[in-house]
């Protein structure tokens, strides 16, 4: 007889999902988390702190309202670290209370410290005060996500040379910054400081940025990333930082040399599985700390589970979310239904990218006709009125069933709009029913009728032809 049914180490979204859905199962369950992280590093390091900074930098430079007010509008003329730290700290402050009363009053146990295997079925919790408890589970869910990865030749500093965890201690709004890397990350950051005042440089050694997103859609953000003083260096890799007083000096490979007052490196994300001891468990991890899982997140031992950013792309909060319900489920053998291939992705970068299902240059690949409909911001009441003459949804249309095949928005609220799409989609739905259905007005919303109705006048000057 173990303690308990499930056992989850680590409290971030897939984590704490897990947990509260093997509790509604009404099943023993016990979440492992160090001392101060509870929410894990989406609440406390990652997705919300970046988050709520991107909102503080909107608000306070007056960004979004430079179309109505002229470019010289700004809430605050003098923007201080202490006015973005404010708001997040609150921010956080408030999560932290959120997730532990979803715990406990889930009565799920909270067992603070640090989880490392004894087997399959046996954890050590050491607080790190020198007491260590080993508790049993008939299942266990790893949901320690990652930290950023650091590249050994480069001599972090936490002042001038810092990883995406370091932006939250630095002293003051850098005049100049170099990012390494143009991931998703990277960009979002790129853009709150480029939009602060900072000229930033972004040096991504492929040949283009976010390489999953629609070509057209990451065009049209580097156009505007560039408006915000913003200068990309492709094809080209930081060879070495040096910390130069109160800036530091970045080399490329190429022989440039780009001085800074802060380099910030994105060079992608390592999975904190260091300290698991899973070999105890039969497990092992890749090069990058990812566990490998099949498509009920098993690892490649029956009882142990893993999800989020520690199982690799997309490694998102929401993804991450429902990978826990569904390993739960899956542990406990419930029976759950997901319409897991309908993933939306959301890129919060000043403006912001989403999109769901397959792009243009993927459908092309496949060898898969579409046609496509535009709705531009600029063209709807709604833009106007709140000042977004950029803003494009663009729909991926089927000319045989009509069905969606993709959804791409750009543009303020992206990622809220996306799920209208999202929902059409997993529905079932067709072009059709965008056609038909009346929106409210004025609204961004309305943009899904102005492409559908794009799409649809396209196939009928092909089926003209037939």
């Amino acid at each position: 007889m173990h303690d308990f049914d499930l056992l989850v180490i680590g409290s971030g979204p897939g984590g704490q999902k897990a947990a509260i859905a093997a509790a509604k199962l009404e099943r023993s369950v016990a979440i492992v988390e160090r001392p101060d992280m509870l929410g894990g590093v989406c609440v406390n390091t990652g997705t919300i702190p970046s988050k709520t900074m991107r909102e503080a930098v909107l608000y306070l430079t007056g960004l979004d309202q430079r179309e109505m007010y002229g470019q010289s509008y700004r809430v605050k003329d003098e923007i201080t670290i202490a006015d973005l730290a404010n708001r997040t700290r609150h921010v956080v402050t408030r999560e932290n209370d959120v997730v532990r009363s979803q715990l406990t009053r889930n009565r799920v146990t909270v067992l603070t410290g640090t989880a490392s295997f004894l087997g399959p079925h046996e954890i050590e919790v050491d607080d790190g005060g020198g007491r260590a408890r080993k508790v049993t589970a008939d299942s266990v869910v790893i949901a320690t996500g990652t930290r950023p990865a650091r590249p050994a030749s480069v001599a972090f500093d936490e002042k001038t040379i810092i990883d995406s965890d370091g932006i939250q201690h630095l002293k003051k709004v850098p005049r100049t910054m170099v990012v390494a890397g143009a991931g998703v990350i990277g960009i979002e950051y790129a853009s709150m400081f480029a939009a602060l005042g900072c000229k930033v440089t972004v040096v991504e050694q492929r040949d283009r940025m976010l390489e999953f997103c629609d070509l057209e859609v990451v065009e049209a953000l580097k156009f505007h990333l560039r408006d915000l003083a913003v200068t990309f260096r492709f094809g080209e890799i930081v060879d070495s930082v040096e910390a130069k007083g109160e800036g530091a000096i970045a080399t490329l490979r190429s022989g440039k040399r780009i001085p800074a007052d802060t380099v910030m490196y994105s060079a992608g994300r390592q999975g904190v599985t260091h300290a698991l001891n899973l070999p105890a468990a039969g497990l092992e991890a890749d090069g990058r700390g990812r566990i490998k899982v099949d498509e009920f997140y098993r690892t490649a031992v029956p009882n142990i589970y893993a999800v989020g950013d520690v199982i690799g792309f997309p490694a998102l909060a929401a993804t991450s979310m429902e990978q826990g319900r569904l390993a739960a489920h899956h542990a406990l053998g419930e029976p759950v239904h997901t319409a897991h291939l309908l993933q939306p992705i959301g890129i919060y970068s000043i403006p912001e990218i989403s999109f769901i299902g397959r792009t243009e240059d993927q459908l092309t690949k496949d060898c898969v006709p579409f046609e496509v409909g535009v709705s531009r911001y600029r063209e709807l009441a709604r833009g106007q009125i709140i000042g977004d003459s950029y803003g494009v949804l663009k729909l991926l249309v089927s000319p045989e069933d009509h069905s969606l095949l993709g959804v791409h928005v750009f543009g303020t609220q992206a990622t809220e709009l996306v799920h209208i799409g999202q929902a059409v989609m997993g529905c079932g739905g067709t072009v059709d029913y965008l056609v038909d259905a009346v929106f409210n007005y004025p609204t961004l919303a309305e943009s899904y009728k102005v492409a559908a109705l794009d799409a649809t006048n396209k196939m009928r000057l092909v089926a003209r032809f037939d």
